[in-house]
Formats: structure tokens, C-alpha cells, sequence
């Protein structure tokens, strides 16, 4: 079995009842996202504990092979061939495993929010849709579907009815928005209960999707 997945965590102040799991981009690492705890602005009576994994180091072909913190290779910026399903699969396992950690601590899966940026994104809306248990809801930013044509196939009931969020960037030059809405098309025509929305921005987070974002949060978990 692989090796657990290192991460950052921030918990609150008393017992936890809800936890957030948080995965990053391409080339980042747990520690990029975390600093956005505090601008959410939670309500402290949620006691929500969030957990940003690191993914874990790899070559990534489009980067000339490099060695980078990445959730799958990407072999081709093509449209249909950017995310490579061996490395989704495997990253999505070890995601999992932090899922069923969480729950072991004590959490039910439906105090359990899925949000990925981009290449965590993809892992998030892959592992989400696929997963036994029902979660509080999937939060998909800046980001894509890996094989769509796999859904039908591959999905659990279990997150059927889960929110799924989508947030994008009008401007986005990595993950055009098309991507992101092809993404959510394919959810919404099999049945999931997906939204979508757009923001002037490129491929990252600004203010109003942090609001939007903390209001959704905390839609899922109060």
C-alpha cells in the first residue's frame, strides 16, 4: 500500500464536527491553500477542521519531466488527454484514505467537504462521484473532469445528490473555462445536483469566490 499523504491541518478551538479536505494544484503543495482559513470568516460554533494534503512528488511530462508535487502527470495540454487516469485513480486512493481517516477520528461523511483547485479539482470530481459514502458536498474550482465518458460507468448513488460547486475564472489561460463547463454539463446531464459559476479573474481565487465559497461552506455544514 502506498504511503499516507502528508498534510497541513488547521483545527478549531473545541471538538471538531465537520472537516474540510482541501487539494491543491500543479507544483503546489497543502501549504498554499491554508492561508485561506482565516479569510473565509467561518463561524467558530461549526468547528470545522481543514486538511491540506501534500500531493505527491512525480515527473510531470508538459514540464519536461520535471519532478514536482502533482496529482497525476499530464502528458498533453489536448483537451480530452490533459489528465492521466493511472494517476487520478491512484491519487484519488490516497485521498480516500484520508476521507476513511477522518471518519475513523470520529466525523461522518456528511460533515465531509471534497474541494480541489485545478489538478485537485479533478481528483475532487473524480473521487467524489465515485465514492461509497454520501459527503456534505464537492467543491470544484478553476478546474475539469478527467474521461468523462467514464461517469456513467464508474459512479456511486451515494453522491448522486451531493452539491457540487463549480467556481471559474472568465480569464483562465490553464484551464479554459470551457473545460470547467464541459465538466459541469456532464454532471448535470447525469443527474447531479452541480451549479456553476464565473468570476473575472484568471487561474486562481479571488475575493468574491471566497465569499461565495464561505457561504456555500457554510449552507453544507450548519
Amino acid at each position: 500500500m502506498s504511503q499516507p499523504l502528508p498534510f497541513v491541518d488547521i483545527n478549531p478551538a473545541t471538538e471538531v464536527k465537520a472537516t474540510v479536505i482541501w487539494l491543491h494544484g500543479l507544483g503546489d503543495s497543502g501549504h498554499g491553500f491554508a492561508p485561506i482559513v482565516p479569510e473565509l470568516r467561518l463561524p467558530e460554533s461549526l468547528a470545522i477542521r481543514f486538511v491540506f494534503p501534500h500531493a505527491p512528488e512525480r515527473p510531470v511530462t508538459i514540464n519536461g519531466g520535471m519532478r514536482m508535487r502533482a496529482w497525476y502527470d499530464i502528458k498533453s495540454m489536448d483537451f480530452d488527454k490533459r489528465a492521466d487516469l493511472g494517476g487520478v485513480k491512484e491519487s484519488a486512493a490516497l485521498v480516500e484514505q484520508l476521507i476513511e481517516d477522518e471518519i475513523a477520528k470520529g466525523v461522518p461523511a456528511n460533515r465531509i467537504i471534497l474541494a480541489g483547485f485545478s489538478q485537485g479539482g479533478v481528483i475532487a470530481l473524480h473521487l467524489g462521484t465515485r465514492y461509497s459514502k454520501t459527503l456534505a458536498g464537492i467543491l470544484a474550482l478553476s478546474t475539469y473532469m478527467c474521461e468523462p465518458t467514464l461517469l456513467a460507468e464508474e459512479a456511486h448513488d451515494a453522491n448522486k445528490q451531493t452539491p457540487i460547486q463549480f467556481g471559474h475564472g472568465t480569464h483562465d489561460d490553464v484551464v479554459p473555462v470551457a473545460m470547467g463547463q464541459a465538466a459541469y454539463q456532464t454532471l448535470k446531464d447525469a443527474g447531479y445536483q452541480a451549479k456553476w459559476k464565473t468570476y473575472a479573474m484568471q487561474h486562481n481565487v479571488c475575493m468574491d469566490e471566497i465569499n461565495d465559497i464561505s457561504a456555500w461552506i457554510q449552507a453544507r455544514l450548519t
